[in-house]
């Protein structure tokens, strides 16, 4: 057990500090749930509402981002780093995997998808497209760019999977944690069949839409909750 975690700590309070329909935050919520953790979330700390970017966002959160996870007194932000936290701190129900090959292949693809997934598939797609505040305007030659860059993403993924069940072998690790919201975004689109030009990947959504911890998180998302 790490020195910095004290046994006194592990009944506190879990909250997650960010709107239920981020993507991040669902990540969160379902690391915490493969872990058999309860965490509260929502923009609110101690029963007080936190405007995004406001004062007290900065205060947890220096670049007014979410998630940030509340424990205690600790305060831990960057969506990687909250999970593992989780593992130091909850390391009977440790997600991380033992062998040092496969944590190699975990944070290498759990960076991939935090960074380049991310930006190609939300940032410069969903959120133009369809996002909590009805997209925002993008040209002809603009979406298809991003289409492009879309469909070629997630080939990269569908060959990493490779009929495993699991993005890097036999286990729910992180970089599935990350990966999954923005699939079940994309697949939320009317008509754009994301997932079924790549078969492996719409099998594999179904799969972790059909654990528990899928049930309660890979849901169609309330805009209007804080």
């Amino acid at each position: 057990m790490p020195a910095f975690i004290l046994k006194s700590e592990f009944a506190m309070t879990l909250h997650i500090l960010g709107p239920g329909y981020s993507s991040l935050v669902r990540s969160v919520r379902l690391y915490c749930l493969e872990k058999g953790l309860e965490a509260t979330y929502g923009m609110h700390q101690g029963g007080k509402p936190v405007a995004l970017r406001s004062p007290e966002h900065l205060a947890l959160q220096p670049f007014g981002q979410v998630p940030v996870l509340l424990h205690g007194e600790r305060v831990v932000f960057e969506t990687a780093v909250i999970c593992r936290y989780l593992d130091q701190a909850f390391e009977e129900s440790s997600l991380a995997p033992a062998d040092a090959q496969t944590r190699l292949e975990v944070d290498q693809w759990a960076s991939a998808i935090a960074s380049t997934v991310d930006t190609r598939v939300v940032r410069r797609y969903l959120l133009r497209i369809a996002g909590p505040k009805g997209g925002s305007a993008i040209t002809p030659e603009e979406l298809a760019q991003a289409q492009a860059e879309v469909d070629f993403t997630l080939a990269a993924v569908a060959r990493q999977l490779n009929s495993k069940p699991f993005l890097c072998g036999e286990a729910f690790t992180l970089a599935d944690a990350l990966l999954a919201p923005m699939l079940d975004y994309l697949d939320r689109i009317p008509g754009a069949n994301w997932l079924s030009r790549h078969g492996e990947l719409s099998v594999y959504l179904q799969r972790l839409k059909a654990r528990p911890s899928g049930q309660q998180v890979l849901v169609a998302p309330d805009f209007t909750a804080p």
